[in-house]
């Protein structure tokens, strides 16, 4: 048991009892950890700022081994704006901070992927497009669910550019010239093996470039969520949230957009 002060990320937060919450973290030094607020209720609690959702600060507390930890005191809080208050955008956050909380075990330390998350949600904080965002994130954060697709050339002669499309059996993409050798391929679009090829090696600092259309958006949608089924098995309540927003986002939008 040590006290320790470490930059963290809220994942969420639950009332407890009366006055107290249980409040989850990805720390950036000692992975996810849950802690015990004591009080967080309370009037004029220091602590309130930064156990909104959609948070990231320095949190300041007693890190157990086992069971749940403490939560003292925060400092250098920063709220992410944007998402807290644009619904839209907190949909995607939500399913980033639920895709991180499933992808690894509480208590592993993993600054690497501390970082992604970070740089994603600053990336839907400044406006980017959520959809490219959110798949970027997916198909990197695959291999911390023991997924590695082959991206990056055809399984069968190593060809690396022309029209491909993903197979399970192969554990890969294959080229337009090999789709006979599985008759149970994805049959997925090849614009959206293109970008899940793209997404799979690109950087953040690179998505400004990107422009897609909405039917290519539906396709790696479509492609994603079917390799998840099958690779993942994972059925998070924020993704259903993000996959209902189209058919109701234009209700909620002013008139005059």
């Amino acid at each position: 048991m040590n006290l320790a002060e470490t930059k963290g990320i809220l994942l969420f937060s639950r009332d407890h009892k009366e006055k107290d919450k249980l409040v989850k973290i990805f720390t950036e030094s000692a992975g996810k950890q849950m802690f015990y607020v004591k009080g967080a209720h309370r009037k004029n609690n220091p602590l309130a700022p930064a156990l909104i959702s959609y948070t990231e600060a320095v949190y300041i507390g007693t890190i157990r081994d086992e069971g749940l930890s403490f939560l003292n005191n925060a400092k250098d809080i920063h709220p992410f704006r944007t998402i807290q208050e644009d619904i839209f955008i907190a949909g995607y956050a939500s399913y980033l901070l639920s895709l991180t909380d499933v992808a690894i075990e509480d208590r592993v330390y993993d600054p690497h992927l501390y970082q992604f998350l970070h740089e994603a949600l600053m990336l839907l904080d400044q406006g980017n497009d959520p959809e490219i965002i959110t798949n970027i994130f997916e198909i990197q954060l695959l291999q911390r669910f023991g997924v590695s697709p082959n991206w990056h050339h055809c399984a069968v002669c190593g060809k690396t550019d022309g029209r491909f499309d993903y197979s399970s059996k192969y554990n890969g993409i294959l080229c337009q010239q090999h789709w006979p050798m599985d008759d149970h391929r994805y049959h997925a679009d090849p614009k959206a093996i293109h970008f899940a090829r793209l997404f799979a090696q690109i950087s953040y600092e690179q998505i400004a470039s990107i422009q897609l259309k909405a039917s290519t958006k539906q396709a790696i949608r479509t492609f994603l969520d079917a390799l998840y089924d099958e690779y993942v098995g994972i059925h998070l309540k924020s993704k259903k949230f993000i996959d209902q927003m189209g058919a109701w986002q234009d209700v909620l939008k002013p008139k005059d957009q």
